[in-house]
């Protein structure tokens, strides 16, 4: 991924040195397990444990060479190691992917606790700012059209609540790919056997996969890339809401827009949504690689190289992307603002057209036949739509409707809060309170 979305700590576990820095650790845990058991002499375990290096600019010169990344590796650390009676120990009895992928798993892991601790930061950032606007009144839109009242924090906990189950998915597939294998070039465990493989991923905090080609099976793969797919997707919807919300003719939000930030440079009165946009388009990178991921479960009998390519490009820069558009989006929500009075007044703007529904229900249920009272509804809401007229006052004039509503209960129909009352029960249902535990008489 280039520079200008790779924040530091995520561009530093996709190094190169960070790469040969694990294939190395499961070269030492390898050794190391096997010294124990009695198959490798342990000096020469520890002798490679204290001299083994990674050189990065020697593993490339070599691979130019060789043509194959794991042998310019070994070939590389066996140098560093010196005596070639000890460095024959160093990769013994194992295949290339022993170490790759079983490597990969250390990387993965490592960029997931990235993303899950950026995941629960900005959850707690919806949290707050859907409390803060809890019971702000905003016009909920279906189609892109006015429909009927919400609040500004309803539609924040909506986001909120698909944040946490992003968390959990991600968890999930988080512990799908913690798994290494030290199975061999098919995966029959035949130079090592299982009990083996279990101690050396039990030594480097993994779970050994229970069964395997040369490869883990890329179905674990692909529920990874989905997860991060689905949390770019939830950003992108934020960052699409926010940038309608800031249309001129809307203007109830807007992104922060700093002191000397320039929109256009033609144009200087121009506030424009630009990181709103920036998620927006990166969040197709993602779900772009989330496709390939899944084309990458398909390889031939025990195993081709046809996924190796493409998981150089798509674990790191959607793992990258990801980390960046997660704190993009937790600044940009955090700073974001909010323009109640331009809610009421887009709100109010239809002259009372958006308690067309709860008018049609109290009619109902007051005896009026279904379709009866929706053409009466509607004629007025017509009439009032084409003549931004005041759709109140003409249903109050309607005596088709006022046969079965007084002037009170027209205006219970037309009442806002009304609209609202069951905000907080739906709130207590996303944000519930941890019960207390009582404490004990004893």
């Amino acid at each position: 991924m280039i520079p200008r979305y790779t924040r530091e700590a995520m561009g530093r576990i996709w190094s190169d040195q960070n790469k040969f820095a694990k294939w190395l650790d499961v070269e030492l845990a390898a050794t190391e397990t096997l010294a124990e058991a009695g198959q490798v002499p342990k000096e020469a375990a520890a002798a490679i444990r204290t001299r083994a290096k990674v050189d990065v600019a020697r593993i490339h010169e070599l691979e130019a060479r060789v043509k194959h990344d794991v042998i310019a590796f070994t070939m590389a650390v066996g140098e560093s190691i010196g005596d070639p009676a000890v460095a024959r120990w160093l990769h013994y009895g194992m295949t290339s992917n022993d170490v790759v992928d079983t490597a990969q798993a250390l990387q993965v892991r490592d960029a997931s606790l990235i993303i899950e601790r950026a995941l629960v930061i900005f959850g707690e950032v919806l949290d707050l700012r859907a409390h803060e606007y809890q019971h702000t009144p905003q016009i909920g839109r279906t189609h892109g059209v006015h429909a009927e009242p919400i609040t500004f924090g309803l539609k924040i906990a909506n986001w909120f609540a698909e944040n946490q189950r992003n968390i959990a998915r991600f968890r999930d597939a988080t512990a799908q790919m913690a798994v290494g294998k030290i199975s061999g070039a098919v995966g029959n465990a035949s130079h090592l056997g299982p009990e083996i493989e279990e101690k050396i991923c039990k030594r480097l905090g993994l779970t050994a996969a229970p069964v395997a080609s040369q490869v883990i099976q890329r179905d674990r793969h692909a529920q990874y890339l989905s997860s991060l797919a689905l949390i770019a997707a939830l950003l992108e919807k934020i960052a699409l809401e926010i940038r309608h919300l800031q249309r001129t003719e809307v203007r109830e939000a807007e992104e922060h827009f700093g002191g000397e930030q320039r929109g256009s440079s033609a144009m200087p009165h121009k506030r424009n949504p630009v990181t709103c946009e920036q998620i927006c388009g990166l969040a197709r990178v993602v779900r772009s690689n989330m496709l390939v991921a899944h084309e990458n479960i398909a390889l031939w009998h025990e195993r081709d190289i046809s996924h190796s390519s493409v998981e150089r490009i798509i674990l790191p820069d959607s793992t990258i992307l990801v980390d960046y558009m997660l704190a993009k989006m937790t600044t940009l929500v955090g700073d974001m603002r909010v323009f109640p009075a331009r809610m009421l007044r887009n709100l109010e703007s239809t002259h009372g057209l958006v308690y067309s529904g709860q008018l049609l229900q109290d009619l109902v249920e007051k005896g009026m036949p279904h379709d009866d009272a929706y053409k009466a509804v509607q004629e007025n809401a017509m009439t009032a739509w084409e003549s931004e007229g005041n759709f109140s006052e003409l249903v109050a004039k309607d005596p088709r409707i006022t046969k079965y509503l007084d002037a009170a209960a027209l205006a219970h129909a037309f009442d806002l809060q009304r609209q609202l009352r069951y905000v907080d029960a739906i709130f207590a249902r996303v944000f519930p309170i941890p019960a207390t535990k009582s404490s004990s008489a004893d």
